[in-house]
């Protein structure tokens, strides 16, 4: 983090995410220009997100030139010491400036179809990143702030937290350390900058990959999925006996990625296919063994220079958490609570294989999880995914959306056209947050279709971060949500699984986060907020796409157009209950090893990798498969890095809120409005307790060891995760 650059950029909770956060840039990021809708008449031409520089790929290029001569201005005016609400202004500008570079760049470089844009983006943002460690070690910038932090009395509060906030990001950047220390603390933030994008490039080209003979092995309804081989063998010729010749036979190629990977392990009944497909999907990009060493290693060396004892406590210090002790504590207390219940629905999967396999039957394996408790849910609750589907085509489930910004927040999503070029892909739809008293809040990007070369999973992109301009004018708030749904527009066959429903609500909730901030500053706007305070509002929505109330409004048959029946809906919500604390314990897992990685004694790989297959028979009831690596494709270590326990505080945050506030009536206005006035719209201009405090009142957080950690009750009880609460 840094001061110039303070964001939080991201979701299936651990595949989702905000997008993506970048270490130590110091002043606050997103695009800052301002945008307006085309209303009436032709629209003008203009670059991509409304940025007329961005018309070509060559634009790039100008885009920081002109980026960097703004923020030479704003330097030389701040070094003019001008007062110090003058100085706060004046540093928000210069981060609205160079993130309009950063943000756009990342989007492109994740989203564009057109190489050469991708490249121009990519040089761009290596450019930029080199001139912000720049404004990060300007002495008389950090000077400034700190001057301005202690005429706290002459400014708003809002001014002297972001005052404040400047002054230990430009420190978090080592600007207070001696000259070689800075050389050095400078390296380590580009090193890391660079291993964390090859970490991501790694998963991308190197995927891995399972040939399976023949293709019969694999249900007929994944084929499509996959890709067609063949080989040739020997075989005997029907006219003369004891002769031979060469057959084609058919087989089929399993990409390991993810998406792939979850289909194969959830359609396919051959276990020796499941187990091939889960051995290589965890042991692939073999190059980000060594990437994430590096990455730990420099992690780690920089946090001690910076006089931490670990990255780990470099990350949480600034957090609701404090310390990772507190952290720990936390996550070992899930742990044990939960351990005896997911232990009991470990022994219901193995006894349903032994029912299925009868004396073939051996041990529950890892990559027979996702194989039987699907089975058992489909069995258990009647279910059948494909039925389920077909009560959420896309189109409706844009409606729900819609249903639900109405609802709670008495606010209308519009479909507003695009000027010219300022599309990346014929897919992609432009929305309008619009009140019919407030006007336009903001605008919202849906890019929902899976396509090559795009970013593989789903998440929330900044484009332009939401700031006070002067009395009368707001910079609107601008976002692009990321999904890869298959199908494409206008496409019969576009349902959603359920999951899918479910994180096209998680990241609404980010995209609804920034869209209604309404703070002063960009350094505060919408998802700028303590890292495990992030993930609440989209953890939030996430229960509306499993009530009922909720789902009558929008979930309609594709061809009948018969909302989807109550009694199914119970069904998916207990097929959602049934391994509850299977997946807990994942989360809880995935959290500590994210702990270890960048605690206080980073290990060899070797040693990292023995702690891992420990910590798994410690948090889990499931075994680690020898030889495979699942960290080494969890891109979370990476953007989340020490930060992964977050999801969990944001669920027990959620689950609070849900009860206290929604539960009665999911869609009442009140309780939107509460939500809104109280929290979104406050980004992270004020501590996440306080907010959460205003909101709820007291219960929803404890204080431990002078850091503050959620209370896990209504988080426990609502799925009867605890034995004994059932």
């Amino acid at each position: 983090m840094s001061a110039l650059i303070r964001r939080y950029t991201a979701e299936l909770c651990h595949k989702r995410m905000l997008k993506p956060n970048y270490p130590t840039l110091v002043l606050t990021c997103h695009v800052s220009t301002r945008v307006a809708p085309q209303l009436n008449g032709a629209a003008a031409t203009t670059g991509l997100y409304g940025f007329d520089h961005l018309k070509t790929p060559k634009g790039f290029q100008r885009f920081v030139d002109d980026a960097i001569e703004r923020s030479g201005e704003l330097v030389n005016y701040i070094s003019s010491m001008p007062s110090s609400a003058e100085v706060v202004r004046a540093m928000d500008e210069i981060s609205n400036t160079v993130c309009c570079v950063v943000d756009s760049a990342e989007l492109c470089r994740n989203t564009h179809p057109d190489r050469e844009f991708v490249e121009a983006a990519g040089k761009a943002s290596m450019r930029i990143n080199e001139y912000l460690h720049y404004l990060n070690t300007n002495h008389s910038l950090y000077a400034a702030v700190k001057r301005a932090e202690k005429d706290g009395h002459l400014l708003t509060k809002e001014a002297h937290r972001a005052a404040n906030q400047l002054r230990i990001d430009f420190e978090k950047g080592g600007i207070h350390l001696p000259p070689e220390k800075l050389a050095r603390v400078n390296q380590l933030n580009l090193s890391i900058l660079q291993l964390s994008r090859e970490f991501g490039e790694n998963i991308t080209i190197d995927p891995g990959y399972v040939d399976i003979f023949p293709a019969s092995r694999i249900p007929k309804h994944i084929h499509h999925l996959l890709k067609p081989i063949h080989r040739f063998t020997s075989g005997t010729s029907s006219g003369s006996l004891g002769s031979w010749n060469n057959m084609k036979e058919k087989g089929l190629r399993i990409t390991t990625d993810h998406r792939t990977l979850v289909s194969v392990m959830h359609w396919v009944s051959d276990e020796e296919v499941r187990k091939m497909a889960y051995i290589q999907g965890n042991s692939v990009p073999h190059a980000n063994l060594e990437v994430l060493d590096k990455l730990a290693a420099a992690r780690h060396e920089l946090a001690q220079m910076m006089g931490y004892r670990s990255y780990a406590e470099f990350v949480v210090k600034p957090n609701l958490a404090s310390s990772p002790e507190v952290v720990i504590s936390f996550l070992h207390e899930m742990s044990k609570m939960v351990r005896p219940r997911a232990d009991e629905e470990f022994e219901a999967i193995r006894n349903f294989k032994r029912e299925k396999c009868g004396q073939r039957c051996i041990d529950l394996e890892p990559w027979d999880e996702t194989y039987y408790t699907a089975m058992m849910k489909s069995s258990g609750h009647n279910l059948d995914s494909s039925i389920v589907a077909s009560y959420f085509p896309l189109p409706q489930c844009i409606e729900g959306l819609k249903v639900l910004v109405n609802s709670l927040f008495g606010a209308m999503l519009c479909n507003v056209p695009m000027a010219p070029g300022e599309s990346w892909h014929p897919d992609v739809l432009k929305m309008s947050l619009h009140h019919p008293e407030e006007g336009d809040l903001g605008y919202l990007y849906l890019d929902l279709y899976s396509r090559k070369g795009k970013y593989p999973g789903c998440a929330n992109f900044a484009v332009k971060g939401g700031c006070r301009i002067s009395e009368t004018e707001y910079q609107l708030p601008v976002v692009a949500l990321l999904c890869n749904f298959s199908g494409s527009p206008g496409s019969s066959t576009v349902r959603l699984n359920h999951g899918d429903v479910e994180t096209l609500f998680h990241e609404f909730g980010h995209a609804l986060h920034s869209l209604f901030s309404r703070t002063d500053y960009q350094h505060f706007s919408g998802t700028r907020v303590a890292l495990d305070f992030a993930e609440m509002p989209s953890n939030l929505f996430e229960y509306y796409a499993w009530d009922y109330r909720v789902l009558r409004t929008f979930a309609k048959h594709y061809s009948t157009g018969e909302i989807i029946p109550e009694k199914l809906v119970k069904s998916m919500q207990g097929a959602r209950d049934m391994f509850a604390a299977t997946e807990l314990q994942r989360q809880v897992f995935y959290a500590l090893a994210d702990q270890t990685l960048f605690g206080e004694q980073p290990a060899s790989p070797n040693d990292m990798n023995s702690i891992l297959a420990e910590f798994k028979t410690q948090h889990t009831s499931w075994k680690h498969v020898e030889g495979t690596n699942w960290q080494i494709r969890f891109s979370h270590l990476v953007n989340y890095g020490a930060g992964y326990y977050s999801y969990l505080y944001a669920k027990c945050f959620a689950a609070t809120i849900w009860k206290k506030l929604c539960q009665e009536d999911p869609l009442s206005l009140t309780a939107g409005t509460a939500l809104r006035t109280k929290v979104l719209q406050h980004g992270g201009s004020k501590e996440p307790a306080e907010l959460l405090n205003d909101l709820v009142g007291e219960g929803i957080l404890k204080h431990c060891d002078g850091g503050i950690v959620p209370d896990i009750t209504c988080f426990l009880e609502e799925s009867r995760l605890v034995v004994g609460r059932r």
